[in-house]
């Protein structure tokens, strides 16, 4: 079978047992604050499992996407050096919401496994859960009598809280689970040793392919354990593992999940694959293949490589796949963008993301990839300099902070730097190293620690949010926790009718007041979390059961809802402009102003900016009334024509937004028609990422003041000019700096002349070489010309000229081409520019440096005479 065909048949399979089949949500988290990524195939469920969302369907099926290289599931660094990690994996899963149990989940899986996929049963072992008695849990004896009925009790195995209690992290849904893992090994060895004996072994061809979570006990903050209201399935198997099974491969790699992609990078790399575990060759194949699924399927779910956050996390997968090709592959232009037409075609079908967004996934890699490229190169430059330095100094170990310093601040990875330390003979203080990298992880964890308590429960009591049609309600408190985090101690409070729009659809969240009587409680923000709409306050009220009345910072909500309906109408604009290409990327709106991130792949120009400025002004002059559709079926929104924004998971009913012609999902709040924007302007239009552009606008009163202000400035400036038409003036003003500056151009032509001439007779004759150190006050680019001109003029040179233009300290260095396997104007440089307390460099003929301290110019006068 095919790899198409063995996900196929699972989906078919469970679709046959009343399961609702429902689509991979995106890989890229956007509403959970506990997880980046989807890890899991249970991550896009959570809030059925704790009951803050009620399922469509009891039964549900899928194929999800996970990634796991963060946190506490954490398998990059094992990627390449196995058969079977990735860092992006297909789950496929099947789930009850309190209807199925144990017994059919186990029933079903055997099912599948032995009848459909027609795996050996004798290939086959199970684990349940042994108990543990530190938390008075009792041994799994109802999977284990279920597993009875289908396989010999000697292939039941009993493992360990680590290996079969299953939990998603430090909270939250868990239970015990059951593993069932296949033998893959040849007869040969199947008869040297039992299968059983290996499982959990990590043995690369005795694996757990499938896991049956009994989902029965909630993870408290204080660690202890609580039943959940309904008991749930949630099973997870391992596409890739399960191909190797059934495709009879010794190798996740050797499966058509991988092959194509394989055959691909040899072809352009010129390297064969031979599967050889340690390989380096083989291994950074493994790593590229792997490594490509995963960003490629992160950026079409809308996470872009960036410098923070998830952002971090994928360009660093990125940079490790360009940083083992690289080292190992000879590739030093960028080829893994090639890749994902190859992912297309292999998983479009499935998960069609990658289809819509082929180009933009391209392009990003490509873009990431030129420029780590170009940090590779900028750092081995910084790196000859560290290496040269440490053989001057006799030192047989690069220090571990510089070496750190261009992993942490230039990109550069730390690997590359031990391999090439190595060829010049040298090592690396590790133990330098691993002290800069503490003290980082250290800061890191300083920065972002945070405490959070268990919610006191004062009222059993469904949230309800009111905010869409008043801003003003009468409210009781129903839970609350306490938070620790860097900037102190707040408490997050939920409330029975909320007015405060929580954060998301990049509209910050609201602030407002609680009022009861004398006591005003101040809302400082407010965010989504497992469906609940949670308030943060600095303390908690006097009188916690009070009846309360919340007010929205009505000035606050009115400008960000003005910005978020502006976003709607600059994403028709833009697309009307610029054409259909043109999809959301991101946005943040907020009360003072609003930025947009759109797919494109040039600048704006001028006219086009105008345009789409025009467009959006003439929907806030039509005064467009807002047409809102609260909760209509997903398809019937699609059938109207509404935008689905990339990356979203959208239930199966909708909120549209609708003005005139521009309709989108979205559960922000919006103004009641576009004339309460007043006024819309864009201030900046420039790149956020390859193919992405970004666009920064205000609106209504912070849009007035901008032309206040450009008003303003105009009226300032036709006083200073002394005149009514100041464009005639500016441009007047213009032509007469040209010309000045032309006639001090050919007067400093004319002294650097004169001045060359003289500093020619000034030479020191130094045995057969001649060296010229002289201080001046001429600008840096008279001095340049006159010393490019000298090293050639004069033979067996050497000139160092310090100048002090400016009030800023410059060192410049010639040295004629006769002399420079002898002396290097950039070595001498950096000998010198120590004394003025600066930086630079330069070519081996050419160099300048400057600095900051002019008192130095003295030392270095003197210094360069000594050399």
């Amino acid at each position: 079978m095919t790899s198409q065909d063995i996900r196929q048949k699972f989906l078919d399979f469970f679709k046959d047992k009343g399961h609702q089949i429902v689509p991979s949500a995106p890989i890229v988290l956007k509403d959970d604050p506990t997880l980046m990524f989807s890890n899991s195939g249970m991550t896009q469920f959570k809030d059925f499992f704790l009951g803050y969302k009620e399922p469509t369907s009891l039964r549900v099926a899928d194929t999800q996407k996970c990634l796991r290289v963060s946190g506490k599931h954490n398998d990059l660094d094992d990627v390449g050096r196995d058969t079977y990690h990735h860092t992006m994996f297909e789950m496929l899963g099947n789930w009850s919401f309190g209807d199925y149990f144990k017994k059919e989940a186990i029933a079903w899986a055997w099912e599948l496994l032995t009848e459909v996929y027609k795996i050996p049963k004798e290939d086959l072992y199970v684990t349940i859960f042994e108990g543990d008695a530190s938390e008075n849990l009792q041994r799994d004896e109802d999977a284990y009598n279920y597993w009875k009925e289908h396989i010999a009790e000697d292939r039941i195995i009993n493992g360990n809280k680590k290996d079969n209690f299953w939990e998603m992290g430090d909270q939250g849904p868990c239970g015990p689970c059951s593993e069932i893992h296949v033998d893959i090994r040849p007869a040969s060895e199947k008869a040297k040793i039992s299968g059983k004996e290996l499982v959990n072994k990590d043995h690369p061809q005795v694996v757990e392919v499938w896991n049956l979570v009994f989902m029965e006990f909630l993870r408290k903050a204080d660690k202890t354990l609580e039943k959940l209201p309904k008991q749930n399935v949630d099973t997870g198997m391992g596409f890739e593992r399960l191909c190797m099974a059934l495709q009879g491969k010794a190798s996740n790699y050797d499966t058509d999940v991988f092959t194509p992609l394989i055959a691909k990078v040899e072809e352009i790399s010129g390297k064969k694959y031979t599967g050889v575990l340690e390989d380096e060759k083989d291994i950074a194949i493994r790593v590229v293949v792997d490594h490509i699924r995963a960003v490629a399927y992160a950026i079409a779910d809308g996470q872009l490589p960036s410098n923070g956050g998830a952002g971090y996390v994928i360009r660093r997968i990125l940079r490790r796949a360009i940083s083992y090709s690289y080292r190992f592959l000879g590739m030093n232009e960028a080829f893994l963008y090639q890749l994902v037409a190859i992912l297309k075609e292999q998983m479009g079908s499935f998960f069609p993301e990658i289809v819509k967004q082929e180009r933009l996934v391209t392009e990003v890699i490509k873009e990431e990839e030129n420029s780590f490229l170009k940090t590779i190169e900028h750092g081995l430059v910084r790196l000859d300099a560290v290496i040269q330095q440490t053989i001057k100094d006799q030192q047989k170990n690069l220090p571990g902070d510089q070496v750190f310093e261009l992993y942490d601040t230039f990109g550069f990875p730390a690997d590359l730097s031990r391999i090439i330390a190595e060829e010049k003979g040298l090592g690396i203080d590790e133990q330098g190293f691993e002290e800069e990298m503490n003290k980082q992880k250290a800061r890191s964890k300083k920065s972002s620690a945070s405490k959070t308590y268990d919610w006191v429960i004062l009222e059993e009591k469904p949230e309800r949010f009111v905010g869409y049609d008043q801003l003003v309600s009468e409210v009781k408190i129903t839970r609350y926790r306490k938070i620790e985090n860097k900037d102190g101690v707040f408490y997050q409070i939920v409330l029975d009718e909320t007015p405060f729009y929580a954060e998301g659809g990049g509209q910050v969240g609201d602030k407002g007041f609680l009022i009861s009587g004398e006591e005003k409680v101040e809302i400082l923000d407010t965010k989504k979390e497992n469906n609940l709409n949670i308030s943060l306050v600095a303390e908690l009220p006097q009188e916690i059961n009070a009846t309360f009345t919340a007010e929205v910072d009505v000035v606050s909500r009115k400008s960000s809802q003005a910005n978020h309906s502006a976003t709607h109408l600059l994403h028709e604009a833009l697309r009307a402009v610029l054409g259909a290409h043109v999809e959301q990327k991101g946005s943040y709106v907020g009360p003072d102003y609003l930025r947009f991130d759109f797919s494109h792949f040039s600048k704006m120009t001028d006219e086009e900016l105008a345009q789409v400025e025009q467009q959006v002004n003439a929907k806030i002059r039509e005064n467009i009334a807002l047409q809102e559709f609260r909760n209509i079926p997903i398809q019937e929104a699609l059938d109207k024509g509404a935008m689905a924004l990339f990356g979203e998971k959208y239930g199966d009913n909708v909120r549209m937004i609708q003005f005139a012609s521009s309709r989108e999902l979205c559960g922000g709040t919006h103004v009641k028609s576009t004339g309460e924007i007043g006024l819309f302007k864009i201030t900046s239009e420039a790149s956020a990422a390859a193919g992405i552009r970004r666009i920064e606008a205000i609106t209504g009163a912070k849009a007035k003041e901008y032309f206040e202000g450009m008003e303003a400035s105009y009226l300032e400036l036709a006083h200073l000019l002394k005149s009514k038409d100041v464009l005639k003036s500016v441009q007047k003003l213009l032509e007469e700096n040209h010309t000045l500056k032309s006639e001090i151009e050919a007067l400093k032509a004319e002294k650097a002349k004169q001045e060359s001439a003289q500093w020619k007779e000034e030479y020191v004759q130094k045995g057969d070489k001649k060296l010229l150190v002289k201080k001046t006050s001429m600008d840096a680019a008279v001095i340049k010309d006159i010393v490019f001109g000298l090293k050639k003029e004069v033979a067996q040179s050497v000139t160092v000229i310090l100048s002090n233009a400016g009030g800023k300290p410059m060192i410049t260095v010639g040295v004629s081409d006769d002399l420079t396997a002898q002396y290097q104007a950039g070595n001498i440089v950096k000998s010198l520019v120590k004394e003025i307390k600066g930086g630079g460099g330069g070519a081996p003929a050419f160099a300048t440096a400057g600095g900051k301290d002019l008192d130095g110019l003295e030392k270095a006068f003197n210094l360069a005479e000594e050399l």
